[in-house]
């Protein structure tokens, strides 16, 4: 049976590098915290002023963060945070992350969930229509006669398609291409 991924996060304030000692993350002196975690087969690590525990089950996280809050008390330490988190694997997140739209992955990437494929009389006029619809907010992709406007949503590339006579298509991961001497249009990703 396959267990889930667990991680408790615990945000230390400035200056309270001891909670990585007793973890063993700091090359001093590596105290029983250390070794009861390990007993455990928890895995410990940090970034900077924050220590990550991770467990495979939630009980077994439980049990860490029961130790963890102790040598914390122990330290007379305050954590700015400590957080129990679930992997969610079919959102590639943790659960207390916010979760990401798809479409606004791609925009991030530079690629628009929908595309409007506009032809141009000829290379001028294209140049001139891309950078009108630039100054119109829209991002841009301009090949000799042909102008690529992205849109965030099916309606606003139709409206967009409406208005100026395009084609709409989805964008993000595709491409598509017409081959030269070939009737057929190729869609392949990246």
């Amino acid at each position: 049976m396959a267990k889930d991924d667990w991680r408790l996060r615990v945000e230390l304030n400035e200056g309270q590098e001891s909670l990585l000692e007793r973890l063993g993350l700091v090359d001093d002196d590596a105290d029983e915290l250390a070794d009861e975690l390990k007993d455990s087969r928890l895995t410990v690590t940090h970034d900077d002023d924050t220590v990550f525990v991770y467990a495979a089950t939630s009980l077994e996280l439980e049990r860490a963060k029961a130790i963890v809050q102790r040598e914390l008390g122990e330290l007379h330490a305050t954590p700015n945070a400590v957080v129990s988190e679930h992997w969610l694997a079919d959102e590639d997140r943790w659960d207390d992350e916010p979760a990401t739209d798809p479409d606004e992955e791609l925009l991030a990437e530079g690629y628009a969930p929908w595309e409007v494929r506009l032809r141009a009389s000829d290379h001028r006029a294209a140049r001139e229509l891309a950078d009108r619809l630039e100054a119109e907010g829209y991002g841009v992709v301009r090949r000799w006669d042909t102008v690529i406007a992205g849109c965030a949503s099916r309606e606003d590339a139709k409206a967009l398609a409406d208005r100026l006579h395009g084609e709409v298509e989805p964008g993000g991961e595709l491409v598509w291409e017409a081959l030269k001497g070939h009737p057929f249009t190729v869609v392949s990703p990246f």
